[in-house]
């Protein structure tokens, strides 16, 4: 059920990724064009295009995190015994889910929480910088669905070796 569940959420947050590097590649076009073409450049897509970044960044590492495909170096892990790589891959996800729970989410939550109350708000949009903040938070949940999941995996085939 789990599994199910985070395979849903991580293709959606697939979607909302291609979706943003559309948005990103199309604001970057129309500011090129606004400024070379019409000379008149835009005043909003220099700073939209770095909300998006941000959003595509963070957003990014909970789903590169999902698929395996952070840089990993792995010369010790695959000379481990069965046994040890499976202790180590549990302290992985641990040190994983301790981090996501107390830097995204713990910390991006005061921060964004913090810019709503002082009512912080971006120079060219105008928008709330807690809304762009917002991803700090939501990507370290997705990391600790992650993880959790993960974790178990890695208890249901110990399970299985065990039996």
């Amino acid at each position: 059920m789990m599994r199910k569940f985070n395979t849903l959420l991580n293709h959606l947050i697939e979607r909302i990724l291609i979706m943003a590097m559309v948005a990103i590649v199309a604001v970057v076009c129309w500011q090129v064009f606004s400024r070379f073409i019409m000379r008149s450049p835009s005043s909003y897509t220099e700073e939209l295009a770095r909300f998006l970044l941000i959003w595509i960044g963070v957003l990014g590492a909970a789903y590169a995190y999902r698929t395996r495909a952070h840089l990993g170096l792995d010369l010790f892990y695959e000379k481990m015994k069965p046994r040890l790589k499976h202790k180590c891959a549990i302290f992985i996800e641990l040190i994983a889910l301790i981090t996501a729970s107390s830097l995204l989410i713990y910390g991006g939550a005061l921060l964004m929480l913090l810019s709503f109350d002082l009512k912080q708000t971006s120079a060219a949009l105008g928008i709330n910088m807690g809304f762009v903040y917002l991803v700090l938070p939501l990507s370290g949940v997705l990391i600790a669905i992650n993880c959790l999941d993960n974790l178990l995996q890695l208890a249901a085939t110990r399970q299985k070796e065990e039996v």
